[in-house]
């Protein structure tokens, strides 16, 4: 259970209703998923976070399937059960194969374990990495 409750559509406030409202319109769906209901109890943080998700995750140089790939890959790294399930749901919808979400895991893998090595080895950036102004 979410540590406040979720707000429901029906007992949320009018600038929450709003909120919501813009959520399903813009995906076209008719509910809104826990983790909104859970920031309805702080519509501020509600309406920032959603017009953030709703600006990053719009069409843009990448395309809807690699971002959900990339918000699974650090909700992965992040270990966060709800935005892994959710993003892999959004993936898929976008047109995931379980193969692309076997060498996304592997990548974000072996990602996280040669960040530790260069981390903690403490190695120093090649000069031709560097970005030169």
């Amino acid at each position: 259970m979410a540590t406040l409750g979720l707000i429901e559509y029906d007992a949320a406030s009018p600038e929450v209703r709003a909120v919501y409202d813009d959520i399903m319109a813009t995906r076209k769906t008719d509910w809104i998923n826990n983790f909104w209901k859970a920031l309805g109890h702080d519509p501020v943080t509600l309406r920032r976070t959603w017009l953030s998700v709703k600006e990053v995750m719009a069409p843009g140089a990448l395309d809807a399937r690699t971002k959900e790939m990339l918000y699974l890959a650090v909700s992965s790294s992040n270990q966060c059960g709800y935005c892994i399930a959710s993003h892999t749901a959004a993936a898929r919808k976008a047109g995931m194969t379980d193969a692309m979400l076997a060498e996304l895991m592997a990548v974000v893998g072996m990602a996280n374990e040669t960040n530790r090595f260069a981390s903690g080895y403490q190695v120093e950036i090649d000069e031709r990495f560097k970005v030169n102004s």
